[in-house]
């Protein structure tokens, strides 16, 4: 019997493995290597966050990106954009030299059983460990509006979907949303030849900028420090004091993680989008529906007190850039009785202890899952540098036979309501 079993092997869950493995756990990885960094954003596009704060996690900080970067003869610069292709070279690289080698098959489906888990993979052998942590990333949670669910993926698909854009060149494509992977992937569309339009809840478009220098005078320093998540104090607190956040009151941590660090594009985005292309600002998709090889979309202002619908338009493919919401019901792999006794509400967020270990002794979980708790940074690959040890300890105490780690008590499940969704990335 395995001592630790990690399903996903993207930021969370290969720094995860790292640390595990350090400690001297009998740990093993499942999944493709930054799948959904290599597979599911198209090329082209860049990484928002900065270089410095998008390295994967190891002891000492070991194989950090600048280490990467600097073999390969490049930069990583502070306040340049780094294309996304780097940054998956760089945890394909990361994953050979801190990591045990990774079993590349997809996780089946994870149960309980006497003494800890059974983990099967899909082509039916089966694993058994004493420990699980479920790093499955931002994909199974991806978020699709109500009036566009159900529809043919030949006419609506999520922003996760996709890896080239150029199979919709000369169509016309609707993007719905309004931050960094709404806008980016409109400008990507836009600059091959599609004919594209946005269109957004928001009444305004939001623009991060660029960052102040990194070497620069004390004081300014001190009035905005730089963090993982941006300037300023109160990003600093959410990037560099997760444990902190999570002593939060629930009503204060639910307020944050539905309104920090909201939707926004890159300073470097801005020109790439403005007057390029049509944007609908203040306006929800109401109906859309199959309509002679098209779509036929309707619309409605938003916030305006009333549902009158605006006339329609056709379009040609929906991509919704809309986000991910991480729930109880949508961790698929998980045997029903063991999802169920996570929490109730199928729709509710998934909560864990200052361990990451979840309501089942044993389970822990990472990223997005644990924004409820840990807050914004989770939603970010710069949240793994705080996750990756304080898993692993939370996964050694509790193959001591402690406490569940954290000793999670839970008021209730958080409802349907509660807005919980990650930043674009």
């Amino acid at each position: 019997m395995h001592d630790l079993l990690i399903v996903g092997a993207g930021p969370y869950g290969l720094s995860i493995a790292a640390h595990a493995a350090a400690a001297g756990l009998d740990v093993r990885v499942f999944g493709d290597p930054m799948a959904s960094w290599r597979d599911h954003m198209p090329r082209g596009m860049f990484l928002k966050s900065e270089p410095w704060a998008s390295n994967l996690s190891a002891p000492d900080g070991r194989f950090g990106l600048d280490a990467y970067c600097a073999l390969q003869g490049t930069t990583a610069r502070h306040g340049e954009p780094l294309p996304v292709e780097t940054f998956s070279a760089y945890g394909l690289w990361f994953a050979r030299r801190a990591v045990p080698p990774v079993d590349e098959r997809m996780v089946e489906s994870v149960d309980s059983c006497p003494g800890g888990f059974d983990l099967r993979t899909q082509d039916g052998e089966l694993f058994r460990t004493r420990t699980v942590a479920l790093a499955v990333g931002v994909l199974p949670f991806a978020e699709i509006p109500m009036a566009l669910r159900g529809l043919d993926p030949a006419y609506v698909t999520h922003s996760s979907h996709h890896s080239d854009l150029t199979r919709f060149r000369d169509q016309d494509v609707t993007v719905v949303g309004a931050g960094q992977a709404a806008l980016e992937t409109a400008a990507l569309l836009s600059e091959q030849g599609t004919r594209v339009r946005i269109v957004a809840r928001s009444h305004d478009l939001a623009w991060n900028t660029l960052p102040p220098p990194w070497e620069r005078p004390w004081w300014q320093s001190l009035r905005a420090p730089h963090s993982g998540l941006g300037c300023g104090w109160r990003n600093w607190f959410y990037s560099e004091l997760p444990g902190a956040f999570r002593r939060l009151p629930h009503r204060t941590r639910a307020r944050v993680c539905a309104t920090a660090l909201g939707p926004a594009g890159a300073w470097w985005v801005r020109d790439r989008v403005t007057d390029r292309f049509d944007i609908h600002l203040g306006q929800e998709i109401r109906h859309a529906k199959p309509w002679g090889g098209r779509l036929r979309i309707t619309t409605s202002e938003t916030g305006a007190g009333s549902w009158a619908d605006l006339p329609p338009f056709e379009t040609d493919h929906v991509i919704a850039a809309t986000g991910f919401r991480a729930t109880y019901g949508r961790m698929g792999m998980l045997a029903p009785a063991l999802r169920a006794g996570l929490g109730a509400d199928p729709h509710a967020t998934p909560r864990v202890g200052s361990g990451f270990e979840s309501r089942r002794p044993g389970l822990f979980l990472a990223g997005l899952m644990t924004a409820a708790d840990f807050g914004p940074s989770m939603r970010f690959v710069h949240g793994a540098s705080f996750t990756a040890p304080h898993l692993v300890d939370g996964v050694r105490r509790r193959l001591r036979g402690g406490r569940p780690s954290g000793g999670l008590t839970l008021p209730g499940s958080r409802s349907a309501h509660d807005p919980l969704t990650a930043a674009e990335r």
